[in-house]
């Protein structure tokens, strides 16, 4: 329950689905419905192919250790490096974003009590993305030891947030509530973009709410029975916001003004807000976008511990920029508190986007879904194309005839995922202030750690450090490893016995680090 409460409080359901209802309403209230639905079903497909990763080998450096250890020995080096930059500017940048949404959230509040006649800034945006990423890096850095319960707490203040939502909002337009023909036959499009392509586009909302997943991932090497934890945390958590966002998509959709784009271009700043507003009065909607920006704020929590943990795993092997500095783990509380602030640096200087222009905010957005699928997608490639001989399943998976096609279906998705976080939402023939800068971002991020690695650290990255006992391993993936001279503490390359025996485990944790 608790590794699942880290990644779905990273999800935060609600607050996500009001942080990007800019992406869905454009393609209407059957748009945001069918789009979440379908999206939902994909990306569950994801889930599952991750899951057999994580039960068949846990750890905190998940992604990127899976695709040194399946990759082929020509490649496994640096598509190593570029998915553990891929994955921990995904994670900063889901952070990004997930602050940048409570800023809005926060000012739009301010908005609303002052009926609209005040008007924040970039400026002041900024500001109060700061200081939430700094508060988020304090409490990351001292209640580390509450983080595993206060799960539970997460999960239950979104759920509580949800279950309000859904009550109030029919109860606030009982007298205006939209019919079933409106809410799942009704289409729309607001952007230059063909029909189609904006209900696609809708599908950014689920892709970036939906996001967390990995976090489960991360942080195995502090779950007790990870090979069950871990995966059963990724499904479950994929599988509640499939269900609950569905509903959550079906309320708003019967619930909100036929005109969707005065909704859109709200005084307030925020579509939720609006929404609110309209089905339950001022003093409500102060209340419920007070609920949704607190709530908010614990998911910005959750995910900086899991991208903080990312980091961690990363320096420990020496990738990242200041590795020996980053990699220390603090005596006293156990927690890795420079990768913490490390992360907290990052997300400031990444934010100052939102100086620019709207356009360029969103990019906080796309970004993180650019990263993550770029760094889910390429272990489960790896595995596919050069690792079945070395896959041993855990104790959660899907099946030898269903595990190769979920996972090739889950690639394909991943692609098309990518391609749609990188055009600009509004339509063809940007200009400097509607331009998607996703593309400048992380081609700068990719290229860039590609860049660095064949120049430089192809001279000294040799990949994470891989341990685990020959007990653990079957004859065939023994003779595979062997093959490919791929060095595993605990497995000699040569075959002979282990030396005295020994058996090595997974990978250390913070302790014996």
């Amino acid at each position: 329950m608790e590794v699942f409460g880290i990644a779905f409080s990273i999800m935060g359901l609600l607050p996500s689905i009001a942080s990007t209802l800019a992406y869905s309403l454009p393609a209407g209230p059957a748009g945001l419905v069918w789009g979440w639905f379908t999206a939902s079903a994909f990306i569950f497909v994801v889930g599952l192919a991750m899951a057999d990763l994580g039960s068949a080998m846990p750890t905190s450096g998940g992604l990127y250790w899976w695709t040194h250890f399946f990759a082929s020995p020509s490649t496994r080096n640096a598509l190593s490096f570029l998915v553990g930059y891929s994955n921990t500017l995904g994670l900063v940048g889901g952070l990004c974003s997930i602050d940048y949404g409570f800023a809005l959230m926060f000012v739009s509040v301010i908005v609303i009590a002052r009926d609209g006649e005040w008007e924040p800034s970039n400026g002041i945006v900024y500001v109060v993305f700061m200081c939430c990423v700094l508060v988020h890096g304090v409490l990351a850095s001292t209640i580390s030891k509450a983080m595993a319960k206060l799960q539970n707490v997460f999960v239950i203040a979104n759920f509580i947030l949800i279950t309000a939502t859904i009550i109030a909002l029919p109860i606030g337009r009982a007298s205006q509530r939209n019919d079933g023909k409106f809410i799942f036959g009704t289409t729309g499009n607001l952007t230059t973009w063909t029909p189609g392509f904006a209900w696609f586009l809708s599908w950014l909302s689920p892709i970036w709410t939906i996001g967390g997943f990995d976090s489960c991932v991360h942080m195995s090497e502090e779950a007790s029975n990870a090979t069950k934890a871990v995966p059963y945390g990724i499904l479950m958590s994929i599988g509640s916001c499939w269900f609950f966002g569905t509903i959550i998509c079906i309320v708003i959709a019967a619930c909100i003004n036929t005109d969707i784009e005065s909704v859109l271009g709200s005084a307030y700043g925020q579509p939720m807000a609006q929404i609110y507003y309209d089905a339950l009065g001022k003093k409500g909607a102060l209340g419920f976008m007070s609920l949704l920006f607190i709530v908010q704020f614990l998911m910005g929590l959750s995910i900086l511990v899991a991208a903080s943990r990312q980091s961690w795993a990363f320096s420990r092997d020496g990738a990242l920029p200041f590795s020996t500095f980053f990699r220390r783990v603090s005596p006293r509380l156990f927690i890795p508190v420079r990768a913490v602030w490390g992360c907290v640096l990052v997300a400031c200087v990444l934010g100052l986007l939102c100086l620019i222009a709207p356009a360029a905010a969103a990019a906080l957005f796309s970004l993180a879904v650019a990263a993550n699928n770029v760094a889910w997608g390429t272990p489960i490639f790896c595995r596919l194309v050069w690792g079945q001989k070395k896959f041993k399943p855990g104790p959660v998976y899907t099946g030898d005839k269903l595990s190769r096609p979920i996972g090739w279906l889950a690639i394909a998705f991943l692609i098309f995922g990518i391609t749609l976080a990188m055009f600009p939402a509004t339509g063809p023939n940007p200009t400097p202030e509607s331009m998607n800068y996703t593309v400048v971002v992380n081609c700068a991020v990719w290229g860039g750690s590609l860049l660095y690695y064949f120049l430089d650290a192809r001279k000294w990255f040799t990949g994470p450090k891989i341990t685990l006992s020959e007990d653990d391993l079957t004859e065939e993936q023994q003779v595979a490893i062997r093959e490919e001279g791929l060095q595993i503490e605990g497995i000699p390359a040569d075959g002979s016995e282990s030396p005295q025996g020994e058996s090595v485990g997974n990978v250390g944790s913070y302790e014996k680090s």
